[in-house]
């Protein structure tokens, strides 16, 4: 960080500056000018808030030189990062579609749309599991029977498994069934689950929360990463905003400004973005041009009567017109959608 002290800022003042920044194991670069002096301070100062100096006599003014997410900056990592999961890569020019329900219901359930969401394109299968509600009262879940639902949809259609994940103490268990873990927008600042996640290897779809800044974002996704989890795939999810007709807002802007913020792939969640199912396919197009690296839907065999988010899911046959919509937009940015491999078991 940059320190610009007050014109005529007197020693014993630049003196304690200098002290302060190298009591938190900075090295300090004075800069002493006919008028102004400013300080550079160098170092790991990640973890060192500049209000700590902004608070000291005769300091003007306090500014960052590089961006306080380190890890998850550009800065660190120029090239954006690519990783593979379960056969095919995340975050290169492919485009992975990830789809399912929004609750694993029952085995019925989740087999028929794990096979439908398959034959339509789909390279993930999502499902919930730990329900974060609103009421105490609504479903919460099938906890590790549904886990085992998921794992036989997987063992019949070779899809990859997403799943939120929301306690510390759920990981051990998860940590058998899942492929990914996705962190909701609930817990984008629930720290000790946050640094929970950072000590696995198991890659993370971590969900913007849903009034954080894109800032604020890419601070939480730093407790991931620095435990030495790197494969973090970012998610726009919308935001609250003062509309109404809608969930929620999607920034459509994040998707842009995140590719130049950050190396880490951005996937784009359109089904609570928006919260309507008549905008999902729209939205995901536009996602995809704006240059997200991955879409993720919710995808019910029957809507109508689904125990959560039945307005915001698309029918099979809905989501597989959204993939062929969606792979023309793709090609049309140079960019192509991760081909579905073959079902297991077909001869």
């Amino acid at each position: 960080m940059m320190i610009i002290m007050h014109p005529g800022a007197p020693r014993e003042q630049i003196d304690a500056v200098i002290a302060e920044i190298e009591k938190h194991k900075l090295s300090s670069h004075p800069i002493f000018g006919v008028e102004q002096t400013i300080i550079g301070a160098v170092g790991d100062g990640h973890y060192v808030a500049k209000e700590i100096f902004e608070a000291l006599p005769g300091v003007l003014e306090v500014q960052r030189i590089s961006k306080p997410y380190k890890l998850a900056s550009r800065q660190f990592h120029e090239q954006d990062s690519v990783f593979q999961l379960d056969g095919f890569n995340v975050g290169g020019t492919e485009i992975p579609i990830i789809a399912g329900p929004c609750s694993v219901e029952s085995r019925a359930q989740i087999l028929e749309i794990a096979q439908a969401v398959k034959e339509a394109g789909a390279n993930a299968l999502r499902g919930g599991v730990y329900k974060p509600r609103t009421s105490p009262y609504a479903f919460q879940g099938l906890g590790e029977e549904g886990l085992e639902y998921m794992a036989e949809a997987r063992e019949k259609t070779g899809l990859p498994l997403v799943v939120e994940v929301m306690a510390v103490s759920q990981i051990p268990m998860m940590e058998k069934y899942v492929d990914v873990f996705q962190l909701g927008a609930r817990n984008m600042q629930n720290f000790n689950l946050l640094r929970a996640i950072g000590e696995t290897r198991t890659p993370v779809l971590f969900k913007r929360g849903m009034s954080a800044t894109i800032e604020e974002m890419l601070m939480a996704s730093e407790y991931i990463i620095s435990g030495g989890n790197t494969r973090v795939m970012l998610c726009e999810r919308g935001i609250r905003t003062f509309e109404t007709s809608t969930r929620n807002t999607t920034d459509i802007n994040a998707i842009p400004v995140l590719k130049k913020l950050t190396h880490l792939p951005v996937i784009l969640d359109p089904s609570h973005s928006t919260g309507d199912s008549a905008y999902v396919s729209a939205v995901a197009k536009g996602g995809v041009a704006a240059g997200a690296d991955g879409i993720i839907v919710e995808v019910h065999n029957d809507p109508a009567h689904a125990i959560s988010d039945g307005k915001q899911s698309l029918t099979p046959e809905a989501f597989a017109k959204m993939v062929k919509q969606v792979r023309a937009v793709a090609e049309a940015v140079d960019r192509r959608l991760v081909e579905s491999p073959l079902l297991q078991g077909e001869g």
